[in-house]
């Protein structure tokens, strides 16, 4: 009975802390960075998300990143030029299910990194997380420049040209600002322990 209250105090902790996440992510993406005409933006929104992860494992970390994307569809979702009920299924997958909740799966590629009691290993694994999940987050985009947003590339202009500078203009900055934050802060403070790493 005590074990089913511990784990269940346990489970409304992380839940608490998940919410707590994704309204930091929210309001994190609200700051006047610059934003690009078709969708997308300069953006430290994914921090938050990426830190959760680390911090409660990737189980917790795709949720929060799951009520996240939703959250994005419904402050602004970008309708896609062909405006059938298959391109809109494509755009809800690649450019909001799969790009922010996949965000949460950080912890995963992290984990071989994490056995270390080395800071320099440990600290390696907090940016290959934050670096991994910043290129997923590219591909679904790439993905989705070509066969959902390939109306929009200028004449004369491949399409996976297009997409690929579009999409890569903010996203990696995006990648780079994740992985140097998501360091520098699981550095200072251990994501599962809340202190110092010694």
């Amino acid at each position: 009975m005590k074990e089913t209250q511990k784990n269940r105090r346990k489970h409304l902790i992380a839940m608490a802390e998940g919410a707590i996440m994704v309204a930091l992510a929210i309001v994190l993406d609200l700051l006047p960075l610059p934003k690009w005409p078709q969708g997308g933006s300069v953006s430290i929104s994914a921090i938050p998300i990426i830190f959760f992860s680390l911090r409660r494992g990737s189980k917790w970390g795709l949720c929060a990143g799951t009520v996240y994307a939703a959250v994005q569809m419904i402050m602004g979702f970008y309708v896609p030029p062909a405006n059938t009920v298959w391109s809109i299924i494509a755009c809800v997958l690649l450019d909001y299910l799969f790009a922010f909740a996949l965000l949460g799966s950080a912890s995963f590629f992290a984990k071989p990194f994490m056995k270390s009691e080395k800071i320099a290993v440990r600290s390696a694994g907090y940016a290959v997380g934050a670096g991994a999940v910043s290129l997923i987050r590219f591909i679904c985009s790439f993905i989705s420049g070509i066969i959902l947003w390939g109306s929009y590339a200028p004449e004369g202009v491949a399409v996976w040209y297009y997409s690929l500078t579009y999409n890569g203009g903010y996203m990696l900055p995006n990648a780079l600002i994740a992985v140097v934050c998501t360091t520098l802060l699981c550095t200072a403070v251990d994501p599962q322990t809340l202190k110092r790493l010694k």
